[in-house]
């Protein structure tokens, strides 16, 4: 009886080839897109060729199992512009930037070489006419970076070879697809003086918009709807289906969007962000390996069988391809004198066609200028070069990673340990990500989380609902693919919990949060900071974020004179570096000529690209010389130092004021660098009970009392030079107690 139900509900389904089903074809993709890369990994077979492969054995020319229908033409165009667009998402701009010259170079040789041979071979070999070879060569010039996956995985998408190979992508699509569309309309016969004024105009505003429009519309998204995960993501893939759909209103190819999205929003989405976590887990997931089984499923290895004409076509297509582009990847070797291994990875991210120049053979095969060989012969090379291209960008890349872990520095001489006290819920997030911002990803240390519960009668109940709290951040740092530890912990005050969790958990980095509001009246904060300051000597960050890190557009770094000298200064010097980087911003550093002479030194041994400006400034105590190089998108970050050490300016010593009142709607940030602890060996004695702080506050508060007098005084006589002079930005309390005392 089950047999015969499940037999008449098998008839139902109408097992017919190509399969109709919806739900047993997505089935059917999906269980290629598991199984594919886990069978050829054994055979140590790109996971990309696999696909490829299986959309050959699916397809139409294949088994038929499935049609090419209008939903795997959806999701395979999805996949192709999520290729591009992570493209240009995962550009190191600060790199291209340094190396723009290499690009443009890279990107004129890898469209000339291939297009004068492929000229010379479809005129005097094929014996095309000269439209058609024009076509045809073009079509040999473009790329599309279906390796790209592949680099990313390998993590050498920073490598300068994979930037230029990149960078040069943009070019020579660019200018292939504008052929393209002048070879369109030379064969429809409006290649006119309108038709160039058209074209130029419809380009321009295009840009203007992607370049202009996106940025400022993607940093207001993020300041007023931070905290939803899933309308940024939605807000993300409607802007590059946007530019995407803008690109073709110009009149280029849609990936021309797509990847001017990537780069538009590049700043915006860190590469240790949820969102981007996101976007990559999806695109890999789901969109890319559909675009990759749609490739497949246009082969048609049959028409090998149709007569010569097919197999010379084809191989005559594919030999000039790849001679071309390899050219362009050995002259650009010897040219900036790459390795082997690098000319191999550019040869490998650029051989593969697809669907650029799928799209330039069809629009051809449409207006009559290629005949059916040329098509079949174009569909065998996007096969040849998707496989090869595979091969070569994972065999190189795998060698570089092994050449570069060689020599790095062995992980277990590095430590690391980012401690993270949480209190206040709004500002979880925030703070997390900052942690992922700074961390050393390397050494693949987890994030320790904790909240400190004063032992009270309500400290049971409040330790259960601390526990709450760090579940969000679990939830959170799973979106970044980063571990976390957490804890919760009961003692006398904050300050004492946080330091003895620094001691026990050996850690090297404190990250602590600020709110202004406890830093008024009572100044509460400001004595828990003192006791921190006091008892932990690792480096520390004070952070108050009121914006997310990524809508800032730059940073400005303000250090006091002999900062260099402290034992925390390459460590500070680097953290900063990584920060910038992935935030993507510039930066802007205030200190004196020596401390600029280290910081640089310090940027090359760290082997930097983000962009650098110094302001040499011998006065860094004045703040209110610093607010005006800063706008509301900027991050401000000061860094400090502890009483006694050899950087202290008692001038610094109120900083937490002075920069609220001057920098209170920046994100900003105050860095203590790590200090050589003291170590007490007479039995009894406390640090404080040996240091000079008493004489030296009060001579600091002569010191000041004297400046708030004069200050107050030329204010009445209207002295603005005296007021510029002794602008030291005294505490406001001060002044306002002296002005009493004055009247």
């Amino acid at each position: 009886m089950i047999a015969g139900l499940l037999k008449e509900n098998l008839l139902t389904l109408h097992f017919s080839l190509p399969l109709k089903d919806p739900v047993l074809i997505f089935s059917l993709v999906l269980f290629i897109i598991l199984l594919a890369p886990v069978i050829l990994r054994k055979i140590r077979i790109p996971s990309i060729i696999g696909l490829i492969i299986a959309g050959v054995i699916i397809g139409p020319y294949g088994f038929n199992l499935i049609a090419r229908d209008s939903s795997i033409q959806l999701f395979g165009t999805v996949g192709l512009l999520y290729i591009m667009f992570l493209a240009g998402l995962e550009l190191d701009l600060n790199e291209f930037k340094r190396n723009r010259s290499h690009s443009l170079l890279f990107g004129a040789l890898t469209f000339s070489l291939p297009f004068s041979l492929g000229i010379v071979a479809c005129m005097y070999f094929l014996h095309f006419s000269l439209e058609t070879s024009i076509l045809i060569s073009s079509m040999f010039s473009t790329h599309t970076l279906v390796s790209y996956p592949l680099a990313s995985k390998l993590g050498i998408t920073k490598n300068p070879a994979v930037t230029i190979a990149v960078g040069g992508t943009i070019i020579t699509d660019t200018v292939v697809l504008l052929i393209l569309a002048v070879i369109t309309g030379a064969a429809k016969g409006t290649l006119s003086n309108a038709f160039w004024f058209r074209l130029g105009i419809s380009l321009i505003i295009f840009v203007s918009i992607v370049f202009f429009l996106f940025p400022i519309i993607g940093r207001w998204f993020f300041k007023n709807m931070k905290g939803d995960n899933v309308l940024e993501y939605i807000f993300v893939l409607a802007m590059v289906f946007l530019a995407a759909f803008l690109a073709e209103a110009a009149g280029v190819e849609a990936i021309i969007g797509a990847f001017f999205a990537g780069l538009a929003l590049n700043k915006l989405i860190p590469h240790t962000s949820p969102i981007m976590n996101r976007i990559d887990f999806v695109g890999n997931a789901l969109f890319i390996p559909f675009f990759l089984i749609g490739v497949g499923m246009l082969v048609d290895l049959r028409v090998l069988t149709k007569g010569p004409e097919a197999l010379i076509v084809a191989a005559t297509l594919t030999i000039v391809a790849f001679t071309g582009k390899w050219l362009a990847a050995f002259f650009t070797q010897k040219i900036f004198r790459f390795s082997k291994l690098q000319r191999h990875v550019i040869f490998g991210l650029t051989s593969s066609h697809a669907a650029a120049t799928l799209a330039v053979i069809l629009v051809g095969y449409n207006i009559g200028l290629v005949n059916e060989s040329v098509l079949n012969g174009t569909v065998i090379l996007i096969l040849i070069t998707c496989l090869v291209s595979s091969f070569i960008t994972e065999n190189a890349g795998r060698k570089i990673v092994l050449q570069e872990a060689e020599v790095l520095p062995e992980t277990e001489e590095i430590k690391e340990r980012i401690l993270v006290p949480i209190s206040n819920p709004a500002t979880i997030e925030q703070m997390m990500d900052f942690a992922v911002m700074i961390r050393n990803v390397r050494l693949k240390q987890p994030i320790y989380a904790l909240t400190i519960v004063r032992d009270d009668e309500e400290a049971t109940q409040k330790v259960l609902m601390s526990k709450k709290m760090l579940e969000k951040v679990i939830k959170h740092a799973a979106g970044t693919d980063t571990e976390v530890e957490i804890g919760a912990r009961v003692d006398m005050s904050v300050a004492s919990g946080i330091t003895r969790a620094v001691k026990e958990e050996n850690a090297t980095d404190l990250i602590i949060g600020w709110n202004p509001k406890k830093q008024t009246g009572e100044r509460l904060f400001g004595t828990r900071l003192n006791n921190i300051l006091e008892n932990v000597w690792q480096t520390i960050y004070v952070c108050h974020f009121i914006n997310p890190l990524n809508t800032n557009k730059k940073m400005l770094i303000a250090f006091p004179p002999y900062a260099e000298y402290e034992i925390g200064f390459a460590h500070i010097v680097q953290k900063i570096l990584v920060l910038a980087k992935e935030m993507g911003v510039s930066m802007t550093i205030s200190c004196t000529a020596k401390t600029k002479e280290l910081f640089a030194k310090e940027v090359e041994r760290q082997k930097s690209n983000v962009s650098l400006q110094y302001l040499v400034n011998e006065e860094p105590g004045n703040l209110l010389r610093l607010a005006s190089f800063v706008t509301q998108d900027d991050l401000f970050v000061a860094v400090n130092a502890r009483k006694g050490t050899i950087s202290f300016d008692p001038v610094m010593e109120d900083i937490l004021v002075k920069i609220n009142k001057h920098f209170q709607k920046n994100n900003f940030m105050i860095i203590y660098p790590a200090q050589h602890a003291v170590v007490m060996k007479e039995t009894g004695l406390q640090p404080q009970d040996v240091t000079l702080a008493p004489i030296q506050e009060q001579l600091e508060n002569i010191s000041r009392l004297g400046r708030v007098v004069k200050n107050l005084f030329a204010k009445r006589a209207g002295d603005k030079k005296q007021l510029d002079k002794e602008e030291k930005l005294p505490d406001e309390e001060w002044e306002d107690d002296v002005e009493e005392g004055v009247k």
